[in-house]
């Protein structure tokens, strides 16, 4: 009776590792993809934020009181887009570095509307763990995410 409980306690002996060496690729790309949406979830508060700084910048520079609406001057949008870009406006004249890759920054008055300014930051996220799913056949499946923060605020 005490031979055949030892049989069976044999046959199970390496079932553990092996169902640990199943699961551990997978668990450890769902570690991964957590950290990639929580990375995606900060660049896109950042963009947000910028895009609110800058919104409340050009919102406190361009209204002109002698005609009663926004005006958005080149210059204007130049410090703007650093605004978006760097937290802090420069000094006038402005010029503005290169732009990071896959960012822009567009300022505009609200079409319809004489006091209200819209400002939005755009971004490619690309995710650090790969650049592509590798198909079977065929090219790859991209995991770009385009990120956009708009803002439309009233000119004070």
């Amino acid at each position: 009776m005490q031979l055949h409980r030892l049989k069976r306690a044999q046959r199970q002996q390496g079932v553990a590792i092996v169902e640990f060496t199943l699961t551990l690729p997978l668990l450890l790309l769902t570690l991964l993809a957590f950290g990639e949406f929580g990375r995606m979830l900060y660049q896109y508060n950042s963009l947000l934020q910028g895009s609110r700084d800058a919104a409340r910048f050009v919102a406190s520079q361009a209204w002109n009181p002698t005609l009663g609406k926004v005006e958005v001057t080149a210059e204007l949008e130049c410090m703007t887009q650093y605004v978006a870009l760097y937290g802090a406006p420069t000094t006038p004249p402005c010029s503005l570095p290169s732009m990071p890759a896959n960012t822009t920054v567009q300022v505009v008055k609200v079409a319809g509307s004489n006091d209200h300014v819209q400002v939005t930051i755009s971004q490619v996220f690309s995710p650090l763990i790969a650049s592509g799913i590798p198909a079977f056949v065929g090219n790859g499946i991209a995991l770009n995410v385009p990120l956009v923060a708009t803002t439309v605020m009233r000119a004070l």
